[in-house]
This record gives structure tokens, C-alpha cells and sequence, in this order.
């Protein structure tokens, strides 16, 4: 349970991200994939994160200050936003470099909207993860969207496809903003990690 949630600071350069003094795990994710509404709902705050209907709004790597204890971040969505050439090249530098140099990076979650057949770009960007080691899992968003069965389908096509690529699948979530389902799995799984990186440091 997240008792405590504040906005820290945004910024275009990861250089400038707060000092990494505690476990950090970031949410990332196509344009309009949930990412605001999932984040609210984690933290049980309706305006933590801004949601909007216009996709790409989210466009600095957001920090928020958890219980006092971790850093949780949001990230700027990848695809179908649209901006020009120059800026998206700019926001894929920012969030590659926030990736994979971010030190006390301990958990990555990349959404994956429920309702959609498998998505090219979705996959090329989890391939990506896996080849400079970023430790992501995957949180299926919009669960409430449609039928049970349905989810159920889209969500064993794509995890098909990982399987493609990967020899093993990463862990994965299945979740509604709207209803809660998935709250509870999901942050004990964050608890999980913050934990673990609590007691390397110790060590």
C-alpha cells in the first residue's frame, strides 16, 4: 500500500534527475496506453500524474517521491504521438540514456494496452530492454475494456511473440485504472523490488 505520493521534480535531461539515493522504478509505455491513470491509481491520488486524451502529453521524465522511501517515474510515451521528427528524436535519446545509465534503476514496467493485437513498436521497444539489460516487466493496461476472454486472447498473442524472441518471458501484470484489478499483485511486486535493492545496498 502507497501511503504518501509527491511530484519531486521534471526534467529533459536524465543528468539532472534527483540525487540516486534510493530504489527507483519507472513506467513507460505507448502514447495513450493508460500510463497516468495507472500511475494515480497505484498511488490512490486522482491528479498525481496528468492524464490526458491527447496522446504524447506526457514529454519529461516525471519523479515522485513514494512513502518517503523510493522514487517512482514517469516516462515519456513511445509511438503515434504527434510531434515533429526532431522532438521525438529527442525524447528517444532522453529516455535510452535515462535507461540505461540511471544507476539505482531497479525496475522497469512497459504497458501494454489489453484491447490491441500484438503492436510492432511495443515489441521492438521490449527487444531493446533485453539487449542493454534493462529489467522491465510488463503491465497490461484497460483489462475492463472487454471481455475477460478477449483479454485473454490478446494478452497470450503477445506473450507469443515475446516468447519468439525471448527465452523466457518477463513477469506480467493484468490490470484496470477503473476497477482496481491488478493493484494489489502490482505493488506487492513493487514492494518486491524496492526491497531488493534496499538490501543489496545494506550489504
Amino acid at each position: 500500500m502507497i501511503h504518501k505520493a509527491e511530484f519531486v521534480v521534471s526534467n529533459t535531461n536524465p543528468g539532472n534527475c534527483p540525487k540516486p539515493d534510493r530504489a527507483e522504478i519507472a513506467f513507460i509505455g505507448r502514447s495513450n496506453v493508460g500510463k497516468s491513470s495507472l500511475i494515480n491509481m497505484l498511488c490512490n491520488k486522482k491528479e498525481l500524474a496528468k492524464t490526458s486524451q491527447k496522446p504524447g502529453k506526457t514529454q519529461l521524465i516525471n519523479h515522485f517521491k513514494i512513502d518517503d522511501r523510493w522514487f517512482l517515474v514517469d516516462l515519456p510515451g513511445y509511438g503515434f504521438a504527434k510531434v515533429n521528427v526532431k522532438v521525438k528524436q529527442g525524447w528517444e535519446q532522453m529516455i535510452s540514456t535515462y535507461l540505461t545509465k540511471r544507476e539505482n534503476l531497479c525496475g522497469v514496467f512497459v504497458l501494454i494496452d489489453s484491447r490491441l493485437e500484438p503492436q510492432r513498436i511495443d515489441l521492438e521497444f521490449l527487444l531493446w530492454c533485453g539487449t542493454e539489460g534493462v529489467p522491465t516487466a510488463i503491465v497490461f493496461t484497460k483489462a475492463d475494456k472487454q471481455s475477460k476472454n478477449k483479454t485473454q486472447q490478446n494478452i497470450q498473442k503477445f506473450l507469443k511473440k515475446m516468447r519468439e524472441v525471448f527465452e523466457e518471458t518477463p513477469d506480467f501484470f493484468i490490470t484496470s485504472s477503473e476497477t482496481g484489478e491488478g493493484k494489489e499483485e502490482l505493488l506487492a511486486f513493487l514492494e518486491g523490488l524496492v526491497n531488493e535493492y534496499e538490501n543489496e545496498e545494506r550489504i
